[in-house]
């Protein structure tokens, strides 16, 4: 089977003893010559300076490299300076996300939602940065309705976005409706599945929480069932996940987007399996 273009997620690390994983992850991944490597930016740009660290280290290493940016809590101004210093540093590639407040923010900032980020970012550079936005085939938890979620989509779309990177699914076929849908309404851009590799069961189920992805029955009481049997996990979320991916690399999918958790190990079986 041959690999679609692949990419990699990664946080910032807040330690010394982080920093080196994060470097160590990147050399292990470097043989499947991502198309690029996405660093998060923390709620409220708790993370900023940690961005831009990693960001730039990144390029220095010879890949391409794309920040997380996120407009809640943010100024106009604010932005503007992010944004400058990036374009100055040769960053062409960003993720443009409305974010989440951190826990005792009030102030939503002077941009509202992502697609007003989008629409900002071309008002600033024009065509300078590669534009991703973020889709959820599940819908996104705070949605008033599916179609809602669908037309928010869409707008981030119009707005200039040039890709998209879903949320992580374990369900194929709520992606394969979300791209259909939104082919219907006259989106032709990539839209990238996102990949979480199955690998610990109480944070998944934490995550999955959180994000509002589904996490299946079959799959949840299997991993129930390991209990601290980690190795069993590690086993069935590799094969899981190789299933899941085999199907959307074989119905054409523009690339598989992997959220790592700063760690290499599955995603990269996963590829492996995938290639060979």
């Amino acid at each position: 089977m041959s690999l679609p273009k692949i990419s990699f997620e990664f946080f910032p690390p807040k330690t010394a003893a982080g920093t080196e994983k994060l470097r160590a992850t990147r050399v292990q991944l470097a043989p499947l010559k991502p198309k690029f490597m996405s660093v998060t930016f923390g709620a409220g740009g708790s993370t900023q300076q940690g961005t831009l660290n990693t960001v730039l280290e990144m390029a220095s290493e010879g890949f391409e490299a794309a920040p997380h940016l996120s407009c809640i809590g943010a100024s106009k101004e604010s932005l503007r300076c992010i944004l400058m210093q990036y374009r100055a540093h040769g960053i062409r590639h960003i993720v443009a996300l409305r974010g989440d407040l951190p826990s005792g923010m009030g102030e939503i900032g002077e941009l509202r939602y992502a697609c007003d980020l989008v629409t900002f970012v071309r008002a600033e550079h024009s065509d300078w940065f590669h534009i991703e936005v973020a889709a959820y085939p599940e819908y996104h938890p705070q949605s008033k309705s599916p179609r809602a979620d669908l037309e928010n989509f869409i707008r981030k779309m119009k707005a200039g976005a040039n890709s998209a990177i879903t949320q992580y699914f374990y369900n194929a076929d709520a992606y394969f409706r979300f791209v259909d849908d939104a082919h219907k309404l006259g989106v032709d851009a990539p839209i990238v599945p996102g990949i979480m590799p199955i690998t610990n069961y109480i944070q998944l189920m934490r995550f999955s929480k959180m994000c509002g992805a589904e996490v299946p029955k079959w799959i949840s009481r299997r991993l129930e069932g390991f209990g601290d049997d980690r190795e069993a996990i590690r086993a069935f979320g590799l094969d899981v996940m190789t299933a899941i991916c085999e199907r959307l690399v074989a119905n054409g999918v523009p690339g598989l987007h992997f959220y790592t958790l700063n760690s290499a190990v599955a995603s990269k079986v996963i590829c492996e399996r995938l290639s060979g």
